[in-house]
């Protein structure tokens, strides 16, 4: 990670819990408006990027987000202004993603504690791609409708720390699916970002399905922090689900940001053995993550 990105990471990070921005920080542009809905702050992090811009391009669409700041090193002013030409009550969000979550997630936790603001309620890491992708793969495979589905996706957000718990999906496939169909369609979703660079033969990554999953992720938190009930989103968070301090699972979304982190349930012995597989390699993300933020 480059000093640059992350004094960008670093000091949006503190002025996301506080009232006020350093201008000279980072550019960043905002819009607002009024509504029905209480008032909702969305940050975008990385605004200028292949995610960032369709990322601040749905946010703006989402008539729960009564404010919109962008973020980036350089470029914001004319996303601002981009998405500041569409049509569409321009509310706020604030969102953050930033890779590899598996060590980010801890690194922000470390500058939060640093800077005395550190609430484990109010961090996630978004791995709802990796939710998005075993829906979509699952759907295909079962023959079933994937706006029906449901596949929960625990552990990590990077490689075989990625485990879907097919046995767990929902609805039930038409036809049994086999021991050699869950392990392909496992492969597929952990490898999914691969395959579309790929397919884009080596010019982009998964960009628009991360920021089409991000929004979906800010929109249910957005439903929580609402009040409506039963907004449960699977996200990488400080949890006790396991040994690891951060996991990710199920997590019910509220007024104050995790309401509750869910257990993982019935699993079978080939999750089991998933499980088992990736702690090793979550652990030493997870540390590494730490090691970073106490040493910059």
């Amino acid at each position: 990670m480059s000093s640059a990105v992350r004094r960008l990471v670093g000091s949006a990070l503190k002025n996301a819990s506080s009232s006020s921005v350093k201008t000279n920080v980072m550019p960043r542009r905002f819009y607002s408006s009024g509504g029905s809905h209480p008032p909702r702050k969305v940050v975008v992090l990385g605004a200028a990027g292949g995610i960032g811009q369709p990322l601040a391009l749905l946010m703006k669409l989402n008539p729960l987000v009564s404010k919109l700041a962008l973020y980036d090193i350089a470029g914001t002013p004319g996303v601002a202004a981009d998405v500041g030409h569409i049509n569409s009550r321009a509310e706020a969000i604030v969102n953050m993603i930033s890779n590899p979550v598996n060590s980010t997630v801890p690194i922000a936790a470390e500058i939060f504690k640093k800077a005395g603001t550190y609430n484990e309620k109010k961090l996630f890491g978004v791995t709802t791609l990796d939710v998005v992708r075993a829906k979509t793969f699952y759907a295909a495979k079962a023959g079933v409708p994937v706006e029906e589905v449901d596949v929960p996706v625990v552990g990590g957000h990077a490689g075989v720390t990625i485990l879907p718990l097919f046995s767990q999906a929902t609805p039930k496939p038409n036809s049994v699916l086999s021991e050699e169909n869950i392990k392909a369609l496992t492969k597929r979703t952990q490898d999914g970002g691969t395959e579309v660079v790929e397919a884009k033969a080596g010019k982009g990554s998964a960009t628009l399905s991360m920021a089409y999953a991000g929004a979906l992720f800010a929109n249910s938190v957005l439903k929580g922090l609402n009040g409506e009930p039963n907004i449960v989103e699977c996200s990488y968070v400080q949890s006790n689900v396991t040994e690891l301090p951060f996991f990710a699972s199920k997590v019910r979304l509220g007024e104050k940001g995790v309401e509750e982190v869910l257990g993982l349930g019935s699993l079978s012995e080939y999750e089991k053995q998933g499980l088992e597989g990736l702690k090793s390699e979550l652990k030493s993300s997870i540390e590494k993550g730490i090691k970073f933020a106490s040493e910059n």
